[in-house]
Protein backbone atom coordinates (compact mmCIF):
# COMPACT_ATOMS: atom_id res chain seq x y z
CA UNK A 1 0.00 0.00 0.00
CA UNK A 2 2.80 2.19 0.98
CA UNK A 3 4.85 1.48 -2.81
CA UNK A 4 1.81 2.35 -4.17
CA UNK A 5 0.74 5.44 -2.44
CA UNK A 6 4.35 6.29 -3.18
CA UNK A 7 4.30 6.10 -6.97
CA UNK A 8 0.85 8.02 -6.99
CA UNK A 9 2.15 10.94 -5.05
CA UNK A 10 5.38 10.92 -7.12
CA UNK A 11 3.09 11.06 -10.37
CA UNK A 12 0.69 13.73 -8.42
CA UNK A 13 3.66 16.03 -7.87
CA UNK A 14 5.38 15.51 -11.43
CA UNK A 15 2.58 16.05 -13.05
CA UNK A 16 1.44 19.30 -11.25
CA UNK A 17 4.94 21.03 -11.43
CA UNK A 18 4.62 20.03 -15.01
CA UNK A 19 1.95 22.07 -15.64
CA UNK A 20 2.96 24.82 -12.90
CA UNK A 21 5.97 25.10 -15.21
CA UNK A 22 4.09 25.55 -18.39
CA UNK A 23 1.43 27.91 -16.98
CA UNK A 24 4.88 30.11 -16.08
CA UNK A 25 6.00 29.98 -19.50
CA UNK A 26 2.69 31.07 -21.05
CA UNK A 27 2.27 33.58 -18.48
CA UNK A 28 5.59 35.07 -19.10
CA UNK A 29 4.89 34.79 -23.14
CA UNK A 30 1.55 37.13 -22.26
CA UNK A 31 3.70 39.34 -21.17
CA UNK A 32 6.16 39.74 -23.92
CA UNK A 33 2.81 39.82 -25.83
CA UNK A 34 1.36 42.70 -23.97
CA UNK A 35 4.53 44.73 -24.29
CA UNK A 36 4.44 44.40 -27.79
CA UNK A 37 1.33 45.68 -28.16
CA UNK A 38 1.68 48.64 -25.95
CA UNK A 39 4.85 49.39 -27.99
CA UNK A 40 2.96 49.28 -31.28
CA UNK A 41 0.76 51.81 -29.74
CA UNK A 42 3.03 53.71 -28.14
CA UNK A 43 4.88 53.61 -31.90
CA UNK A 44 1.83 54.49 -34.15
CA UNK A 45 0.95 57.54 -31.32
CA UNK A 46 4.57 59.06 -31.81
CA UNK A 47 5.04 58.80 -35.46
CA UNK A 48 1.35 58.60 -36.98
CA UNK A 49 -1.60 59.53 -34.67
CA UNK A 50 -0.89 63.62 -34.95
CA UNK A 51 -1.24 63.52 -38.89
CA UNK A 52 -3.82 61.01 -38.90
CA UNK A 53 -6.20 61.69 -36.29
CA UNK A 54 -9.20 59.93 -37.23
CA UNK A 55 -7.26 55.90 -37.50
CA UNK A 56 -6.44 55.60 -34.01
CA UNK A 57 -4.50 52.54 -31.72
CA UNK A 58 -5.28 52.05 -28.06
CA UNK A 59 -3.74 49.24 -26.27
CA UNK A 60 -6.01 48.11 -22.86
CA UNK A 61 -4.55 45.89 -20.64
CA UNK A 62 -7.79 43.90 -19.09
CA UNK A 63 -6.01 41.71 -16.55
CA UNK A 64 -3.74 39.38 -16.44
CA UNK A 65 -5.27 36.69 -18.44
CA UNK A 66 -6.37 39.45 -21.59
CA UNK A 67 -5.64 42.21 -23.26
CA UNK A 68 -7.38 44.35 -26.32
CA UNK A 69 -5.76 46.18 -29.04
CA UNK A 70 -7.36 49.06 -31.07
CA UNK A 71 -6.53 49.93 -34.30
CA UNK A 72 -9.67 51.93 -36.50
CA UNK A 73 -12.52 49.77 -36.78
CA UNK A 74 -11.23 46.62 -35.00
CA UNK A 75 -9.74 45.09 -32.12
CA UNK A 76 -7.83 42.30 -31.43
CA UNK A 77 -8.37 40.50 -27.79
CA UNK A 78 -5.72 37.90 -27.02
CA UNK A 79 -6.84 35.43 -24.21
CA UNK A 80 -4.82 33.03 -22.67
CA UNK A 81 -6.32 30.06 -20.81
CA UNK A 82 -5.38 29.41 -17.39
CA UNK A 83 -5.62 25.47 -17.94
CA UNK A 84 -3.06 23.32 -19.34
CA UNK A 85 -3.31 21.17 -22.50
CA UNK A 86 -1.46 18.19 -24.51
CA UNK A 87 -1.78 18.23 -28.13
CA UNK A 88 -4.00 15.13 -29.50
CA UNK A 89 -2.09 11.71 -30.90
CA UNK A 90 -3.40 12.85 -33.82
CA UNK A 91 -1.64 16.37 -34.30
CA UNK A 92 1.55 16.72 -36.71
CA UNK A 93 3.99 18.02 -33.57
CA UNK A 94 3.21 14.51 -31.86
CA UNK A 95 4.99 12.72 -34.90
CA UNK A 96 8.05 14.85 -34.59
CA UNK A 97 11.38 13.76 -32.40
CA UNK A 98 11.16 16.89 -30.42
CA UNK A 99 8.13 15.46 -29.01
CA UNK A 100 9.21 11.97 -29.29
CA UNK A 101 12.35 12.73 -27.20
CA UNK A 102 10.53 14.37 -24.33
CA UNK A 103 6.57 13.54 -24.06
CA UNK A 104 6.50 16.21 -21.49
CA UNK A 105 6.76 19.04 -24.36
CA UNK A 106 3.50 18.18 -25.90
CA UNK A 107 2.07 19.84 -22.69
CA UNK A 108 0.95 23.27 -23.99
CA UNK A 109 -0.36 26.73 -22.47
CA UNK A 110 -2.43 28.31 -24.81
CA UNK A 111 -3.15 32.12 -25.67
CA UNK A 112 -5.66 32.77 -28.40
CA UNK A 113 -6.26 36.17 -30.41
CA UNK A 114 -9.85 37.06 -31.29
CA UNK A 115 -11.09 39.55 -33.56
CA UNK A 116 -13.81 41.77 -33.30
CA UNK A 117 -15.78 45.01 -34.69
CA UNK A 118 -14.36 47.92 -32.45
CA UNK A 119 -18.64 49.27 -32.78
CA UNK A 120 -19.23 46.02 -31.01
CA UNK A 121 -17.58 47.04 -27.51
CA UNK A 122 -18.42 51.04 -28.67
CA UNK A 123 -22.50 50.16 -28.49
CA UNK A 124 -22.67 47.28 -26.48
CA UNK A 125 -24.11 44.94 -29.54
CA UNK A 126 -24.01 41.84 -27.51
CA UNK A 127 -25.47 39.78 -30.54
CA UNK A 128 -22.16 40.42 -32.64
CA UNK A 129 -19.60 37.62 -33.57
CA UNK A 130 -15.87 37.81 -32.68
CA UNK A 131 -13.62 35.09 -34.75
CA UNK A 132 -10.45 33.17 -33.51
CA UNK A 133 -7.82 34.11 -36.06
CA UNK A 134 -4.88 32.63 -34.48
CA UNK A 135 -3.64 30.91 -31.42
CA UNK A 136 -0.50 30.06 -29.93
CA UNK A 137 1.09 26.87 -27.80
CA UNK A 138 3.84 27.32 -25.79
CA UNK A 139 5.03 24.29 -23.75
CA UNK A 140 7.54 23.90 -20.50
CA UNK A 141 10.67 24.95 -22.46
CA UNK A 142 8.95 28.24 -23.88
CA UNK A 143 8.72 26.75 -27.59
CA UNK A 144 5.82 27.81 -29.39
CA UNK A 145 3.62 26.72 -32.34
CA UNK A 146 1.16 28.58 -33.99
CA UNK A 147 -2.21 27.79 -35.40
CA UNK A 148 -4.14 30.36 -37.91
CA UNK A 149 -5.31 31.82 -40.57
CA UNK A 150 -3.33 33.60 -43.46
CA UNK A 151 -0.63 35.57 -42.57
CA UNK A 152 -0.62 34.23 -39.26
CA UNK A 153 0.08 30.73 -40.56
CA UNK A 154 3.00 31.83 -42.50
CA UNK A 155 4.72 32.72 -39.29
CA UNK A 156 7.35 29.28 -39.66
CA UNK A 157 6.21 26.52 -37.06
CA UNK A 158 9.59 25.06 -36.18
CA UNK A 159 8.16 23.55 -32.48
CA UNK A 160 11.84 22.32 -31.59
CA UNK A 161 13.34 25.41 -32.07
CA UNK A 162 11.36 28.65 -32.28
CA UNK A 163 11.70 29.91 -28.29
CA UNK A 164 8.69 32.66 -27.56
CA UNK A 165 10.80 35.79 -27.24
CA UNK A 166 10.44 39.58 -27.76
CA UNK A 167 11.07 39.44 -30.77
CA UNK A 168 8.89 36.33 -32.06
CA UNK A 169 5.68 38.22 -29.78
CA UNK A 170 6.47 41.18 -31.90
CA UNK A 171 6.56 39.17 -35.15
CA UNK A 172 3.14 37.45 -34.31
CA UNK A 173 1.37 40.27 -33.14
CA UNK A 174 2.30 42.24 -36.34
CA UNK A 175 0.93 39.57 -38.10
CA UNK A 176 -2.50 39.48 -36.37
CA UNK A 177 -2.80 42.80 -37.17
CA UNK A 178 -2.15 42.40 -40.69
CA UNK A 179 -4.56 39.84 -40.98
CA UNK A 180 -6.90 41.60 -39.38
CA UNK A 181 -6.31 45.04 -41.15
CA UNK A 182 -6.82 42.50 -44.51
CA UNK A 183 -9.75 40.92 -43.16
CA UNK A 184 -12.77 42.74 -44.41
CA UNK A 185 -16.65 43.13 -43.31
CA UNK A 186 -18.46 41.47 -45.99
CA UNK A 187 -22.15 42.18 -46.87
CA UNK A 188 -24.10 39.98 -45.41
CA UNK A 189 -26.58 37.79 -47.67
CA UNK A 190 -29.96 39.32 -48.08
CA UNK A 191 -32.02 36.34 -46.94
CA UNK A 192 -29.95 36.56 -43.87
CA UNK A 193 -31.43 39.74 -42.70
CA UNK A 194 -34.71 40.50 -45.09
CA UNK A 195 -37.31 39.55 -41.71
CA UNK A 196 -37.07 42.16 -38.50
CA UNK A 197 -39.27 41.76 -35.39
CA UNK A 198 -40.92 44.50 -33.58
CA UNK A 199 -38.92 43.90 -30.87
CA UNK A 200 -35.76 44.24 -32.64
CA UNK A 201 -36.62 47.38 -33.84
CA UNK A 202 -37.18 48.73 -30.87
CA UNK A 203 -34.40 48.06 -29.33
CA UNK A 204 -33.00 48.83 -32.37
CA UNK A 205 -34.40 52.57 -31.53
CA UNK A 206 -32.62 52.48 -28.27
CA UNK A 207 -29.37 52.01 -29.69
CA UNK A 208 -29.20 48.64 -28.37
CA UNK A 209 -28.97 46.70 -31.72
CA UNK A 210 -30.47 43.49 -31.68
CA UNK A 211 -28.73 42.25 -34.99
CA UNK A 212 -26.00 40.39 -35.27
CA UNK A 213 -22.71 41.99 -37.18
CA UNK A 214 -19.60 40.20 -38.04
CA UNK A 215 -17.08 39.70 -41.02
CA UNK A 216 -18.57 36.55 -42.13
CA UNK A 217 -22.07 36.97 -41.10
CA UNK A 218 -24.30 34.76 -43.50
CA UNK A 219 -21.20 33.39 -44.85
CA UNK A 220 -19.09 30.20 -43.68
CA UNK A 221 -15.64 31.49 -42.17
CA UNK A 222 -14.29 28.14 -43.00
CA UNK A 223 -13.96 28.99 -46.60
CA UNK A 224 -11.26 31.25 -45.94
CA UNK A 225 -9.30 28.01 -45.01
CA UNK A 226 -9.67 26.41 -48.53
CA UNK A 227 -8.92 30.07 -49.97
CA UNK A 228 -5.42 29.82 -48.54
CA UNK A 229 -5.07 26.31 -50.06
CA UNK A 230 -5.72 27.47 -53.37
Amino acid sequence: MNEETDSLCKLLVNKGELKQNVFQETLNSMLLFKEAAKEFDEYYRDEYEEEHDRVTVHYTNRNQYEFQLKFAGDILVFLMHTNIFEFSRDHEVMRTPYIKEDKERSYCGSIQIFNFLSDSFKYNRINDLGYMIGRIMINKDGHYYVEGKRELAKVFNNFSSNRLDAEAAHSILRSAIEYTINFDLLLPNYDEIKIITVNDMLQFEDQNMPLKTGKRLGFRFEQDISNEKK
